[in-house]
């Protein structure tokens, strides 16, 4: 490779280690470990991100020291011997492409739940609930102590023997920093009280580790230094650690973070969402960094490469973390080698991958559908061995733009037809919410991708089958999408507004409000914050035991923030049942699934009601007696990644599918998976 003068592609050296350039992915846990080991699936997702040119991939978040630290979300079990060679696998495949790899370790504390794992008892510097995982720890004692501090030495112990190129000790919202809180910590003993004896617990594990794992190993500290709280660690005696772990010669790096982890909201602010500021700590680690003059390194939705590199450009860090800009393209480094910045995909900050996660799902990019799914989808789509195919995509939202961009990466000639002036079907509508206005950015890389490609966009075309057929396809993916679907009512279904009315602005929100959403999902809880921060009087009706139960916790949070700063109501396991005008108001009569007996009315000015969608099936039902196939899908063949069409019409002329929500009511990502599993398979 040519010389460069870009800041993140200049090696950096650390101890004895040389990271190729100054991008790493941070310790994170993506939840695909099998019985505690990172297996294949594990392995061929830190591979590609290798492959893709990073310096530096941290396995786990974090990877559990001990077994009374029952893992809350897929973590890793550093305690057991059998995961050397797994681990070692990693460390040699990663090796082969030029990438460090490392691991975080840690003892979960009360960060957990009791009722997992081995079902021992959480613990904690003092007995202090943790809501966001409800345990309630008992205090931990001198033996707890003496052993936990012993499991530490021979879990680093096990991870030099792996080859790892370094560990991480994580001290964020775990045991270790749970004896620095004030928040945390509430003991009289020589572990409490002055910073001296709540740094004594992270002094000793650092001591058994060093001594266990000798001078020459890397071994760094993933630390909280402001807890940003006014109960907590505070910013002067955050620093002062960072000081004191930077002296002490012990440690090699220190890996910064900002804020304190007690619920969902705060947890956003440590790791923000969409919406909310981009790289908010950056300058904070800068601080770090000045004040130490010691290896920094740093991840906070730091997602695009010009943050980055005005992060390394300006020595506010050392190694810059681009976590979840990894998830949604592990290619970043190779394309700025390349000088394609411009076709790197972005993080549009859905954090689709985290809320996953924290409800017992593995990661998954809301726009790349091959993350986590390395083995049976490819991210680098190469050019088919198979003969060209004349290929007519219909419907340009997330579903139809990646069949098109994945079909037109194997070689084959691709038309995409579009019944609206505008790209992004169902996407533009969740763009209409400020706050989500970056999930264009699917859409407008997808847009720049098929220019580079070359595929012909046909605005203004409602399709039909002589659309299609006048373009003599031998493919026809229909991506038609859906419509709101109104759920069924007794009476009234003619006197109520879908979401998408209100989200589109055609109906204007008239209060008071009634929303009745039995889907749970973006669309009904979209619509509700426009109607609250119009300053219309709501009430949000669910029949489900939790309010939008299809949105994880971390994107829960700025919808349950406008709700109570508009004192919007949220009644749960209710149903609407019928819809009748009286006056100039509706009456909707609710029910419960739970009884019979109840029913109770609410007087409105307007009831808006959520449902998913209906696919718009018209044209492949016209299509269907026409294509070789049928339309018929082999789902055997397609697990297997086979063709999984069949002739079952020799007179038909194409092979025809369709995907996404022009099949039934799902999401982005079914709808981008749906495209791309099918069209790496012609």
């Amino acid at each position: 490779m040519a010389l460069t003068k870009d800041p993140l592609l200049q090696p950096y050296r650390l101890k004895h280690l040389t990271l190729k350039n100054r991008i790493m992915s941070t310790a994170h846990e993506p939840a695909y470990s099998e019985d505690g080991m990172p297996k294949d699936r594990y392995r061929l997702y830190h591979l590609e991100k290798a492959k893709g040119g990073i310096a530096l991939t941290m396995t786990a978040g974090s990877a559990i020291v001990s077994e009374d630290s029952p893992p809350a979300f897929g973590n890793l079990h550093a305690y057991a011997d059998e995961i050397v060679p797994w681990l070692k696998r990693i460390a040699d495949d990663c090796h082969e492409y030029g990438t460090a790899v490392m691991i975080q370790l840690t003892h979960l504390g009360r960060r957990t739940s009791w009722n997992k794992g081995d079902w021992l008892p959480v613990l904690s510097a003092s007995p202090i609930r943790e809501p966001a995982h409800r345990s309630f720890p008992k205090e931990i004692e001198e033996w707890d102590i003496e052993r936990i501090v012993s499991d530490y030495a021979a879990a680093a112990s096990r991870m030099q023997a792996a080859g790892l190129d370094g560990i991480e000790i994580e001290a964020y919202g775990h045991l270790i920093d749970s004896f620095w809180s004030p928040a945390t910590n509430h003991r009289d003993d020589e572990y409490g009280g002055p910073l001296d004896n709540r740094l004594r617990f992270m002094n000793l594990v650092v001591d058994a580790v060093r001594k266990a794992v000798g001078p020459d190993f890397i071994v760094g500290t993933r630390m909280v230094a402001d807890e940003d709280w006014d109960k907590g660690l505070s910013k002067e005696e955050g620093m002062e650690i960072a000081r004191r772990l930077a002296g002490s010669g012990k440690i090699d790096f220190l890996n910064i973070i900002r804020g304190h982890l007690e619920h969902d909201a705060p947890l956003t602010k440590v790791i923000p969402i969409q919406g909310m500021a981009a790289s908010p700590h950056l300058d904070f680690a800068g601080e770090v960094r000045a004040a130490t003059k010691f290896p920094v390194f740093h991840a906070a939705r730091i997602a695009d490469v010009a943050t980055a590199r005005h992060a390394i450009a300006e020595g506010k860090l050392d190694m810059v973390g681009m976590t979840r800009a990894h998830i949604a393209d592990p290619y970043i480094v190779r394309k700025i080698e390349e000088g394609r910045e411009a076709e790197i995909r972005p993080c549009v900050g859905a954090t689709y991958c985290l809320d996953r996660i924290y409800e017992g799902g593995g990661a998954l990019c809301i726009h790349n559908a091959a993350t986590g799914r390395e083995a049976i989808v490819p991210h680098v789509i190469l050019k088919s061995d198979g003969p060209r195919r004349r290929a007519v995509v219909v419907g340009a939202g997330p579903a139809g733009l990646e069949a098109a961009r994945v079909l037109a990466e194997r070689g084959h000639a691709v038309e995409l037809l579009e019944a609206t002036s505008e790209a992004g079907g169902q996407i533009l509508l969740a763009a209409r919410n400020p706050r989500r206005k970056e999930m264009i950015g699917i859409v407008d890389w997808r847009l720049s991708e098929l220019e580079r490609l070359r595929v012909p966009i046909h605005y203004n075309v409602f399709a039909g089958v002589e659309d299609v057929l006048a373009r003599e396809p031998d493919l026809v993916v229909v991506a038609t999408g859906g419509i709101a679907h109104n759920p069924t009512l007794e009476a009234g279904g003619d006197l109520v507004v879908s979401s998408w009315d209100i989200i589109a602005g055609a109906v204007k929100p008239e209060g008071p409000v009634l929303l009745f959403d039995d889907n749970g999902a973006h669309s009904g809880m979209t619509a509700a914050e426009l109607i609250a921060r119009a300053g219309v009087e709501l009430e949000i009706v669910s029949p489900e035991r939790m309010f939008a139960p299809e949105i994880g916790g971390m994107n829960h949070v700025p919808y349950a923030k406008i709700f109570a700063e508009k004192n919007v109501r949220v009644t749960i396991n209710t149903r609407l049942k019928s819809v009748r005008s009286d006056g100039n108001s509706l009456v909707a009569t609710l029910c419960s699934d739970f009884s019979e007996t109840v029913s109770t009315e609410r007087r409105v000015a307007q009831v808006v009601v959520e449902h998913g969608t209906v696919p718009m099936a018209e044209l492949y039902l016209e299509l269907k007696p026409l294509s070789r196939n049928l339309g018929a899908i082999n789902y055997k063949a397609l697990i297997r990644r086979e063709n999984p069409i069949a002739v079952r019409n020799p007179e038909g002329t194409f092979d025809l599918f369709r995907i996404g929500d022009a099949v039934a009511s799902r999401n982005i990502h079914a709808g981008i998976y749906d495209a791309l599993r099918y069209g790496v398979l012609f």
